[in-house]
């Protein structure tokens, strides 16, 4: 019962620090209400889904969810709920109108999760990955309110400090779930070992989310300043892969004439950081977030500092690179199907291990390709932009191993389904 306890006796240190975020722009300062459980709106008649998603990923999947459920369920509201500004900048726009409206998730205290809830009496509620979050689970649990764990992942790091440091308190906030879909077996196996129940696996919503949108004047703008030059993206970068490119783009230069590089940083903000960095390389680059402008002949870097074009810059490129694969920030990598639905080859260095399972399948597919250090990227890139043929033949295996993944969604749209029908009239 301590946990209840600490997050109660939080409340004050927890403004100051959101008040701080704010500041440096992690928060939206005239939302920070809402990170307190204080809504920003009215809830919408009838049955509300209540979806959870921390970030620009699971808030993707859950997107992908309202559009389905949205269509076939006409008195259905939705509540969607993210926990970045990233978050909410790329997916609020993307809300079927009229039917879900985009809150801040409130923090983890009691006092500020029973408000949420309290306002927006959800009907039942989806959670993405591994958003389980105690005090809110209890409130939802005390409400009666039936709850899922979609998409569920679990590292062995993580599975291990819960079970030395917080075994009851896994054990009583994974029973608020009626249902996990957890996304391979191995995290199953770990949920269930933690005290989760009605554990199924093999549901991976990431390899189901829709294309990623992109506005035709823009991409139509872009592809004319472009041209026939050639061009690749690197995707979502972290800290340090700024400079992996500028080094990249300067040794295929002599060999790609007209060459384009165009980089999107997974934060934006970090654009200041980003221009010290590049400014040692030498080359041109032009920031989008400067003007809106497209790249002009002589912009060897394009910097996509933008939110929510993603879906027009893997139009763009034929070739990607996924970010946080070769950075030296942590590792871990970022979703390859996004890339891959749209024929985007992805390229990918060796520090995957949040999407493990994905990449490993990818790579036997021939629909990803590993290049362990910055010298094969270099190789794999002027093979494939040299070699129209070989990418064609790589973009294709992308796109149709997209394709055969996306039955993962109909087995969460049943369980959420699902938590809409009494637990006495299931079976």
């Amino acid at each position: 019962m301590l946990y209840p306890l600490l997050t109660a006796a939080a409340g004050v240190p927890l403004r100051a620090w959101l008040r701080a975020r704010a500041a440096c722009g992690k928060e939206e300062s005239s939302r920070l209400a809402e990170r307190r459980g204080v809504p920003s709106t009215p809830r919408p008649p009838g049955r509300l889904l209540w979806l959870h998603g921390a970030s620009v990923g699971e808030g993707t999947a859950a997107l992908t969810l309202i559009e389905r459920l949205a269509g076939e369920e006409p008195d259905l509201s939705f509540l969607l709920t993210t926990g970045t500004v990233a978050a909410a900048q790329a997916l609020a726009p993307r809300l079927p109108r009229g039917r879900a409206v985009h809150q801040y998730a409130p923090l983890d205290v009691p006092r500020w999760a029973g408000r949420f809830l309290d306002h927006w009496r959800p009907d039942a509620a989806v959670f993405l990955e591994s958003e389980v979050w105690p005090a809110t689970l209890a409130a939802l649990a005390a409400r009666r309110v039936p709850a899922a764990l979609l998409s569920a992942r679990l590292s062995q790091r993580s599975c291990d400090r819960w079970a030395r440091w917080a075994p009851g308190l896994a054990a009583r906030s994974l029973s608020a779930f009626r249902i996990v879909l957890a996304q391979d077996d191995a995290a199953a196996q770990r949920l269930r070992r933690l005290g989760a129940a009605c554990v199924r696996a093999g549901v991976n919503l990431k390899y189901a989310a829709a294309a990623l949108p992109a506005d035709p004047a823009a991409l139509s703008a872009l592809q004319g300043a472009i041209g026939h030059r050639p061009v690749w993206l690197y995707a979502s970068t972290h800290a340090g892969e700024e400079a992996i490119a500028a080094r990249t783009h300067a040794a295929l230069a002599p060999r790609l004439p007209g060459l384009l590089t165009i980089v999107a940083p997974r934060h934006p903000a970090r654009r200041a950081s980003i221009a010290r960095d590049l400014a040692a390389s030498g080359l041109s680059c032009h920031f989008r977030g400067k003007d809106g402008a497209p790249p002009d002949p002589g912009s060897a870097l394009y910097i996509a500092d933008t939110l929510g074009e993603m879906g027009l810059w893997f139009r763009l490129a034929p070739v990607t690179v996924v970010g946080r694969s070769l950075s030296t920030d942590g590792g871990g990598g970022h979703n390859p199907l996004e890339a891959a639905h749209l024929g985007a080859f992805p390229l990918h260095g060796p520090r995957v291990e949040n999407l493990a399972a994905i990449y490993a399948a990818m790579d036997a597919a021939g629909a990803a390709l590993e290049v362990p250090n910055e010298s094969a990227l270099v190789r794999a890139l002027e093979r494939f932009l040299s070699d129209s043929q070989a990418l064609d033949a790589a973009r294709a295996r992308a796109r149709a191993f997209a394709k055969t993944q996306e039955g993962g969604l109909a087995e969460a749209l049943a369980a959420i389904r699902d938590l809409f029908v009494p637990p006495d009239r299931e079976g």
